[in-house]
């Protein structure tokens, strides 16, 4: 990894905004490593993350990026894929980086078999040792293996998602609670949010 790009401060900040230091944390760093160097941080909205997962490395992207759901510059869509697109809206441009299906650095049969026995019958407490060093071999292999042995990046064209927009809210008339226009649904007049909408739908 690029020091110059994202310090080991930085990394440390990251690890503590996150809670934990892992693999998954690591992807992220070292996502974020690349658009940095070809974008820079936001400091607004002019950076657009579009992730497709809800794993550790969005933690990463968000602190480093800038990027960050409360800004509505980061997207979230539930695809399951280590894959994470980046646009800059003066450009109009982006970036499309997507973790290899292969990746012969981080390849590791004992530390497979230990999370698939992890997720079934359970470890012993040496089981449990073996693993936490097999996680922090794998996670040391991400930060320091050449980006383009863990990414495919391609150039990816518009249109940039747009900017978050403040809408007004409605009082939901099943709960009584605030919801935003657009999440509201109308079920036989009646004005309500998703979730009553969908317990009304089921009794319906």
């Amino acid at each position: 990894m690029d020091e110059n790009i994202i310090s080991r401060e930085m990394v440390r900040q990251t690890i503590g905004f996150h809670g934990h230091s892992c693999p998954g944390l690591a992807f992220g760093i070292r996502v974020a490593e690349q658009v940095l160097a070809r974008f820079g941080s936001s400091r607004d909205e002019e950076l657009v993350a579009v992730v497709e997962n809800d794993m550790c490395a969005v933690d990463a992207i968000q602190f480093l990026t800038g990027c960050t759901f409360g800004k509505g510059n980061l997207l979230f869509l539930d695809y399951g894929k280590n894959a994470y697109t980046f646009y800059r809206r003066a450009t109009d441009s982006g970036i499309r980086i997507a973790v290899r299906p292969e990746i012969g650095c981080l390849r590791d049969d004992q530390l497979g078999d230990l999370l698939r026995k992890k997720g079934g019958p359970g470890l012993d407490a040496d089981e449990e040792r073996l693993l936490a060093e097999r996680r922090e071999l794998r996670r040391r292999r991400i930060m320091e293996a050449p980006a383009e042995e863990l990414f495919v990046v391609r150039d990816v064209a518009g249109p940039v998602p747009r900017r978050a927009r403040v809408m007004e809210s409605l009082v939901c008339q099943a709960c009584g609670e605030p919801v935003m226009e657009s999440r509201t649904r109308r079920f036989f007049g009646r004005t309500l949010c998703i979730p009553c909408f969908d317990a009304m739908e089921k009794r319906a």
